[in-house]
């Protein structure tokens, strides 16, 4: 029988799925600083899109605002939608936190389509009491 990885306590998963409610919001709303805040101020976040991962609060940032000015030229929302999370706790304190992300295309005035489905595998950090991202590596199923 395969040993089962620890998960993490019941209070600590509804605390990431409320970060996560709350960062993809940002995310979808434009919020590019907002968003840039729930990571590190060093931390990294590696998309199928780009070849190196993008670190810290500014390029984030900027890498936000230029996909939000992108999807708003196109006439577009994107909503992300984050589910079959798991949490597992690691001895430095630090989560492992991986799910399942829809994103949904919703061109204006058009039928909202399904974009993509990616895996989301995150290194949660406490800092000053909240959770932030060190660490996001993002896959897309379509692609090895």
């Amino acid at each position: 029988m395969a040993v089962q990885a620890p998960t993490a306590p019941a209070d600590v998963y509804a605390e990431v799925q409320h970060f996560y409610a709350r960062q993809m919001r940002d995310l979808d709303s434009g919020e590019a600083e907002t968003w840039a805040g729930t990571f590190t101020e060093d931390g990294a976040f590696k998309p199928p899109s780009l070849p190196e991962p993008v670190r810290g609060r500014p390029a984030l940032t900027e890498g936000a605002r230029q996909a939000a000015a992108g999807l708003a030229a196109a006439g577009e929302t994107h909503r992300h939608y984050v589910g079959m999370l798991t949490v597992t706790p690691a001895d430095d304190g630090s989560l492992t936190a991986e799910s399942l992300v829809s994103i949904v295309a919703v061109p204006r005035g058009g039928p909202a389509r399904l974009h993509l489905v990616c895996v989301c595998r995150d290194v949660l950090v406490r800092e000053a009491g909240q959770l932030l991202v060190r660490d996001r590596v993002v896959t897309r199923d379509d692609r090895p």
